[in-house]
């Protein structure tokens, strides 16, 4: 099949957008996501009556029971049969618009929703930059078959392109099918487009790419893969062999800073610890928070105080992961200083998405939470294509993007 395809979403019917649109699942905690339906306000239609089906089971229930599975599929077809959710009469692409408000930049992506093939996932053209966590795999995977759908869509990115950029923009026009403002300030729009003729420029148009590249959503991509490869084992892949998928431009796409508190010093006190720093860094005390202006920059929280770390020049290197900022963070001062090699297990380390703020790493350390707190500069996505390109992965939490795409506004169902 071609690199991207066409398909029959299933969307909120007219006028239910707004009900149906929900945080991606797995941004919310069972509570946080069992509160916002079931609190003050009641959401009988939120996608989060599917994508985190636990809510409407007992609190103490686990998140990957059966039963969670079961009432997902349950909820999915009460809203088929609500008429909430309805599925389009034949293949379509769709134009996604995020747009953040000023405060946080003013920042608008548009991109594209289609099915993307798996066999170019298997084959490496749609390009992994991250290692996936079976548990986590499991559960996607055992969603997709409860549902016999995948709705939680993967975040591509396409290197340049004029033409599908121009092709994008004019499925962009006029009034959207939907146009929902979330809670937390940003907008979703969709417009659908049916001309088979344009539908077969825009798939040509990324037939000619050499690549995609997963943005966010390695579990779901991989969960995609091994439900294809399951139904192919029994002559039943269908349209099993393609996964929803956002595909925005490069360059439009957004990542925040990843930054990181740890628990102590290593047994060190303030001083020795600034000292060690000083081995590797140019250490500067500031007078106000600092956020980092470029790469090889951090900034430093102690308890009370600001420190601009610039790290020394001779220590960049040309390998594509070596070279991350957060790569150099820790091969200079986590693991040689403070002691901690692995992300993904040690305890002592957390990590905080830049869209809290800088404030939010003030505050773990001056409650006593934390010791220290280190803000980054962004790893910027031609450095993500870099490191997929080199079939290298990233280090645990080198991105953070935003906005999020919203759950339930297109889902891609399996025939």
């Amino acid at each position: 099949m071609s690199l991207i395809r066409a398909f029959r979403g299933l969307r909120p019917a007219a006028g239910q957008a707004d009900a149906v649109a929900a945080p991606p699942y797995d941004v919310l905690s069972s509570a946080e996501a069992r509160a916002m339906v079931h609190g003050a306000t009641s959401k009988p239609w939120s996608f989060l009556h599917i994508s985190k089906a636990e809510i409407d089971l007992p609190p103490e229930i686990d998140p990957h029971d059966p039963a969670v599975y079961a009432k997902a599929a349950e909820n999915l077809t009460r809203m088929l049969a609500a008429g909430v959710l309805a599925r389009d009469d034949a293949p379509c692409y769709y134009a996604y618009r995020l747009t953040m408000p000023g405060e946080r930049g003013n920042h608008v992506q548009t991109g594209l929703v289609a099915a993307a093939s798996v066999a170019d996932y298997d084959s490496n053209r749609i390009r992994k930059h991250e290692f996936t966590r079976p548990d986590k795999e499991d559960d996607r995977v055992r969603q997709i078959e409860a549902l016999n759908a995948q709705t939680g869509p993967v975040l591509l990115a396409y290197p340049a392109s004029s033409a599908a950029d121009k092709l994008i923009d004019a499925i962009a026009q006029g009034a959207p099918a939907a146009d929902v403002t979330a809670a937390d300030g940003i907008r979703h729009q969709i417009w659908v487009l049916t001309d088979a003729v344009r539908i077969a420029a825009i798939t040509q148009a990324f037939d000619a790419m050499p690549a995609l590249y997963i943005a966010d959503g390695h579990h779901r991509s991989a969960a995609a893969s091994r439900v294809a490869a399951a139904r192919r084992q029994h002559g039943a892949a269908s349209s099993a062999d393609a996964f929803l998928a956002v595909i925005f431009p490069h360059h439009q796409m957004k990542i925040l800073d990843y930054n990181r508190v740890v628990k102590d010093l290593n047994g060190l006190s303030t001083d020795a610890f600034l000292v060690r720093l000083g081995e590797k860094f140019l250490v500067s005390p500031a007078c106000d928070a600092v956020k980092p202006c470029c790469p090889g920059e951090f900034g430093l929280y102690l308890p009370g105080r600001w420190y601009r770390l610039n790290i020394d020049p001779k220590l960049f290197v040309a390998d594509p992961v070596a070279n991350l900022d957060v790569s150099l963070l820790s091969e200079h001062a986590l693991g040689p200083i403070l002691g901690i090699t692995d992300l993904r297990r040690d305890k002592r380390i957390d990590f905080v998405g830049g869209i809290r703020g800088l404030a939010e790493l003030a505050k773990h350390v001056d409650s006593g939470e934390m010791a220290a707190a280190f803000a980054l500069y962004p790893t910027r996505m031609d450095q993500l294509m870099a490191v997929a390109d080199s079939n290298n992965v990233m280090p645990p939490k080198s991105t953070w993007f935003e906005p999020k795409l919203a759950d339930g506004l297109v889902s891609h169902m399996l025939d």
